[in-house]
């Protein structure tokens, strides 16, 4: 389930208390007491065999003599009583039960959740304190106090925290559009509620405190659609302790859990923060000032030492200060003082009259280049804060979205905080907090750009998936856990990734010394061993062999230090490979690993012997594309190195995001496949190439495209179709499809277009483009019938989609063909592929709003099976034609 009743749960038209009660200090009796002294309107129903009346009203003995079946029911009764009474209360027709009760075993929780599947009644908690809807003065809690109204909701997985936020807001005039303790979540979790919030009119922006996530995939699939409609911000517990933990590998050492969610959160286009202030304060920015585009930062200030501050929070920060051009000191000089700053912070000097603030930030406000303008004032003698504030209001109402401000101190600036508040300009208590606020915004947007990125493709050939599974297979039927050096580099090469040769040998030194004379000298010894992974922490590596005689003395010298280190260490052989100069190559990291939680990631860094020491790594959740690939790269430090510096050229990064896709792909593909290390992965000006890797296995299938937290392409529905005696590609689209997408719809008609949209736009805008093409595969699908012209591009012939309900039950379809092609059968072709894949993903039925003057698509609809519903209204210009899935026939593949 997902947000199926959840507007019962969250504004529900009347509410029954389980346990209601007078007994000072209960659960029941302040439950009661909380949604009674609200400014709930519906009916307020008490159950309790003990009471007949509670504060003048009837209390009822059982959930069968309730008036009528309340939409919400809570339940603070003992643990065993509580699957009888969600059993009971589904019956009557409630839909919505919270069950404020702790102590549940595994056993009671499994079965409240039987009892409520049977009537699809949803479940919030146990173990919660329960939630509050402040616009229908709804408090069905047993919090300390109500909420104000407002347009934050905040979801919790502590109620002890969701009951101080609860005072915090209070305290400070925050309010909250919905306040929901999950407790133990047994049934709603963030997922549901994300779902729910997104399209919650009330809702401005959505706060979470996580501390654990357990459906990582429909986790990942909320957050992200949400975080495409408004902001969404997290604190997530447990930072602390997730240092660097023992490994068989780096990237298993270096990926550690809470990183894992680092790199979610910033998947999913949300904004993580690490407390409770920083959260809020996230959300008053994003609020007021998430149109900003600005990278820069512009420092306006009556004093030079807050100036300093500010400019210090902006170097701590990486937030660059806007150098003021020409134009911009010219038009300064000519309103401040002669000894004013000359730079950035602009000082306008202690003793500023009014004018000279409005005149200043008018200057600033003029220049496009000056970025954000963070506006700091300290109260003076002079002149009163109040005055200046009501000279500059003009200028910040039309430039809200570019200005910040830092009015310092507290009564004195009290007034003149309020009018630029009340303009709609983001305020802070001091430079510090401003800047710090700018920079998460930074952090915000980069998260966001991410949702709308549009990627190249991948240079890579297609792998030989079925070769790389031989291998896996083969290692595994021998018992052994880990690929030898070079079955991992055979692995390597069957997914694009260029490699050292290397030929493993036996444990002799005349088959080491053949090897090396067929690759040439130099070359280098490493040792051979199942048992070994890390070869040069036991001796197990010589590295620049110039000939025989030093290549035979190696491989004594080898043995000897093997088995000094390592005694009982197998010892299959040694491998041999010719020694590669690339004056210029980085070394670089680039892992997989499983996370418990969200499954197959990446890790890229720097790399060497001291991969952990140097602690230079970023994580990524798969799928990768070439955009998600460069900003994996783009937040490691030796990202920097590679860019170039002296007389090192910059390297190919291409190269090194293609080694990343082919990554992603060796973990859709090959569910074996437990952890992998290229270490060191040398990329230069000429590419990448893999000098080492590692790879373990794992019998038991732990990775593969059905435990990544975000769906991957499905690769299984691009197929070869006949169409008017001509090939065609129906497959699914992808990201990297935008601007043939846009080609495509530039072709339409106009009148095409306003019958598949309802309007007559022949041109979208970016953001909706990208939209259409990145699709979440895990709830919407689009299929596009694929030819090529004559100079061989690709071109889109037409597109079938739909987009299903979280519950997964209905699905909105829509399907537009090129204008010139119409009545020649495409849009039968994708019809019935739409149907296929529908029933596949065990939807209910099919659904599609078409307008009545669309007399094509209504008889194409109606030859599919599609029936119109009864329930349209007559007079209404579009018919809501529905096809049962459970009705139809299988279509013709």
């Amino acid at each position: 389930m997902s947000i199926r009743h959840l507007d019962r749960l969250l504004s529900p038209a009347s509410v029954a208390v389980f346990g209601a009660s007078a007994r000072l200090g209960s659960v029941g009796a302040t439950v009661w007491r909380n949604l009674r002294a609200g400014a709930f309107s519906g009916p307020v129903y008490g159950v309790n065999p003990k009471h007949a009346m509670l504060d003048g009203v009837p209390v009822y003995a059982r959930a069968s003599q309730l008036p009528a079946a309340p939409d919400l029911a809570l339940i603070c009764t003992p643990p065993h009583t509580v699957a009888g009474l969600v059993g009971e209360l589904g019956a009557l027709g409630t839909r919505a039960v919270v069950i404020v009760t702790a102590g549940l075993s595994a056993e009671q929780k499994q079965a409240a959740l039987d009892a409520a599947r049977a009537n699809t009644v949803r479940l919030l908690g146990p173990n919660c304190i329960g939630l509050l809807s402040p616009h229908i003065g709804l408090n069905a809690s047993f919090a300390h106090c109500d909420a104000l109204a407002g347009d934050i909701a905040f979801v919790s997985q502590s109620g002890a925290l969701a009951t101080a936020v609860l005072d915090w807001t209070r305290s400070r005039g925050v309010g909250l559009s919905h306040l929901v303790s999950l407790g133990d979540h047994c049934d709603v979790d963030f997922g549901d509620l994300l779902d729910h919030l997104a399209n919650d009119a009330r809702t401005r922006s959505i706060l979470l405190y996580v501390e654990a996530i357990e459906s990582p995939r429909k986790f990942m699939s909320a957050a992200r659609a949400a975080a495409r409609n408004k902001p969404v911000i997290v604190v997530k517990a447990g930072r602390a302790g997730n240092g660097v933990k023992a490994a068989a590998s780096h990237t298993g050492a270096l990926a550690g859990s809470d990183t894992v969610y680092d790199a979610a959160i910033r998947r999913a286009g949300m904004l993580r923060v690490d407390t409770l202030q920083e959260l809020f304060l996230a959300a008053e920015t994003l609020a007021r000032f998430r149109t900003n585009r600005s990278t820069g930062l512009t420092v306006m200030t009556n004093g030079g030492g807050a100036g300093v501050m500010a400019a210090d929070a902006a170097a701590r920060a990486g937030i660059a200060l806007a150098e003021p051009g020409a134009a911009l000191l010219a038009r300064l000089d000519a309103v401040l003082p002669a000894n004013w700053s000359h730079a950035n912070p602009i000082d306008i000097i202690g003793d500023a009259p009014v004018e000279r603030y409005a005149e200043t930030l008018s200057a600033l406000l003029a220049e496009p280049g000056t970025g954000a303008v963070l506006f700091v004032h300290a109260p003076t003698a002079i002149v009163r804060s109040e005055d200046i504030a009501r000279a500059c209001l003009p200028l910040v109402r039309s430039h809200a979205s570019r200005v910040v401000s830092a009015w310092l101190g507290d009564a004195a600036v009290a007034q003149a905080r309020k009018l630029f508040e009340d303009a709609g300009v983001a305020d802070y208590a001091t430079p510090e907090e401003a800047v710090h606020a700018f920079a998460m915004l930074q952090t915000y947007r980069r998260n966001q750009e991410m949702l709308t990125e549009t990627p190249d493709a991948s240079r890579n050939p297609l792998p030989d998936a079925a070769a790389a599974l031989g291998l896996l297979e083969s290692a595994l039927a021998e018992g052994r856990e880990w690929l030898h050096e070079h079955e991992a580099k055979a692995l390597l090469k069957a997914y694009g990734i260029d490699t050292v040769p290397t030929i493993a040998v036996a444990d002799s030194a005349d088959a080491a010394v053949a090897a090396a004379r067929e690759l040439g000298y130099p070359v280098a010894l490493k040792i051979l061993s199942r048992d070994i992974t890390h070869k040069s922490d036991v001796g197990g590596v010589r590295l620049a062999l110039a000939d025989d005689a030093a290549l035979r003395d190696a491989v004594g010298t080898m043995r000897g230090a093997v088995a000094a280190a390592r005694p009982g260490a197998r010892i299959d052989g040694f491998t041999v490979q010719p020694t590669v100069h690339r004056p210029h190559a980085q070394e670089v990291i680039v892992g997989a690993s499983i996370d418990s939680v969200f499954g197959p990631v990446i890790l890229c860094g720097q790399g060497g012997t001291a991969v952990e020491v140097v602690a230079d790594s970023a994580i990524a959740l798969p799928p990768l594309n070439r955009a998600l690939a460069g900003e994996l790269v783009s937040r490691t430090r030796v990202s920097r190195l590679l860019a170039g510096y002296r007389d090192h050229p910059p390297a190919r990064l291409d190269a090194l995001h293609d080694v990343l896709m082919a990554v992603s792909q060796m973990l859709a593909d090959l569910p074996q496949l437990a952890e992998l290390d290229i270490n060191p992965l040398w990329v230069d000006e000429h590419g990448a190439l893999a000098l080492d890797a590692r790879v373990r296995l794992s019998k038991t299938p732990v990775g593969g495209a059905e435990r990544f937290a975000i769906l991957p392409y499905p690769t299984q529905w691009v197929r070869t179709q006949q169409w008017n005696g001509r090939p065609i590609v129906v497959r699914p689209i992808r990201p990297e499809d935008e601007s043939q997408h846009r080609r495509f719809i530039e072709s339409l008609d106009p009148q095409d277009i306003r019958m598949r949209v309802f309007h007559s736009r022949s041109e979208l805008p970016r953001s909706e483009l990208a939209r259409l093409t990145q699709i979440d595969y895990d709830r919407e699908m689009a299929f596009i019938a694929e030819t090529r012209a004559a100079d061989g591009t690709a071109e889109t012939l037409g597109v079938a989609r739909t987009v299903s309900d979280p519950d997964n039950v209905e699905a909105e379809f829509a399907i537009i063909v090129r204008s010139d092609l119409k009545g020649q059968g495409l849009g039968t072709l994708l019809f019935d592929r739409l149907i296929e894949h529908a029933r596949h993903r065990g939807i209910v039925r099919l659904v599609g709003l078409v307008l009545r003057e669309n007399t094509r698509m209504l008889a194409l609809s109606r030859a599919m099976g599609f029936e119109a519903d009864p329930a349209e209204p007559a007079d209404s210009g579009q018919r809501r034609m529905v096809l049962n899935l459970a009705d139809c026939a299988l279509p013709l593949a």
